[in-house]
């Protein structure tokens, strides 16, 4: 199906929200806009899904595909990698990180060589399925070094290249390093950070609703990185509980009928909870309790 099909297949009317099809930020995506309260049913085969009690339209695409047709203005939002939206050389509005699909996209070669730095690699063949962000990148020393750097582009196995024979280096994402090493290559410089984003067109006519989107994203990743912890605490007891949790912005007090003693409230993150409840438990706090969060507005 052709982005214009899939737009007519949708009401005119609807905000158009693009999203990777398949791979390794799909599982994350869906997740992520069921948290916020997205709702919607995709039938097989089809990349389009009309959302529920929300004027939005879901584009299934790939996800290298999604930063250009976003800059195109074909769909009003998407969410993709950074590393997409650079090598894509459109023109987007980044709206806000996710927190997920973090990687790096580095220069690296084989192990054996010894390359300790980039300027060895000016001048050599490179190969990449980021051909635009490795050319800008050895452009510098292409310059400072007075050579020319050869950057092909592969659209897969980019790994490969280096044993094969076809390349001196290549330029790709690392992750967990596994199939890097398993290539027999190592990192010599990283390029930049990515991780997925949240990224609208320009000129959307939806801003009013793309907020909306943000601030229930927003809401959803708060959520999964915080928990409530509540606990009570005498008055004398107070400020130094209060140093243990002092909350995303501040606590909430309440009062007990006991007088002397108070309820606190506050957000923690979670990978902190236990070390507060147990700093808690110290300082002569009791009661405490600790609730997970479904979602959140700040």
């Amino acid at each position: 199906m052709t982005v214009s099909e899939r737009q007519n297949s949708s009401p005119p009317e609807n905000l158009k929200f693009a999203i990777p099809k398949k791979g390794r930020l799909y599982d994350k995506v869906v997740e992520l806009l069921k948290g916020a309260g997205v709702e919607f049913r995709r039938k097989d085969r089809l990349d389009v899904a009309i959302c529920v009690g929300l004027p939005i339209t879901l584009v299934f695409l790939p996800a290298a595909d999604i930063a250009k047709f976003v800059g195109e203005g074909n769909v009003d939002l998407g969410i993709t990698g950074f590393d997409v939206v650079q090598e894509s050389q459109v023109q987007v509005e980044k709206i806000m990180d996710l927190g997920f699909g973090k990687c790096k996209l580095s220069v690296q070669a084989p192990l054996i060589e010894n390359y300790t730095s980039v300027e060895q690699l000016a001048g050599k063949r490179i190969v990449t399925s980021f051909p635009n962000v490795s050319k800008a990148f050895f452009k510098e020393y292409d310059q400072k070094l007075g050579v020319t750097t050869s950057v092909s582009y592969v659209s897969g196995s980019v790994e490969a290249a280096c044993g094969l024979g076809l390349a001196d280096a290549v330029v790709d994402l690392v992750e967990t390093g596994t199939t890097m090493r398993a290539a027999g290559l190592e990192v010599v410089h990283d390029i930049l950070d990515t991780q997925a984003i949240l990224i609208s067109n320009p000129n959307s006519t939806h801003k009013d609703l793309i907020s909306r989107l943000k601030r229930r994203i927003d809401g959803y990743i708060t959520a999964t990185k915080y928990v409530m912890i509540m606990y009570n605490v005498s008055n004398e007891l107070m400020e130094k509980a209060l140093v243990i949790t002092p909350g995303k912005r501040s606590p909430t007090i309440t009062n007990l009928s006991c007088g002397n003693v108070k309820a606190v409230s506050s957000l923690v993150l979670k990978k902190e909870v236990s070390e507060k409840m147990d700093a808690l438990h110290d300082v002569g706090a009791t009661d405490i309790l600790v609730l997970d969060l479904q979602n959140s507005r700040m």
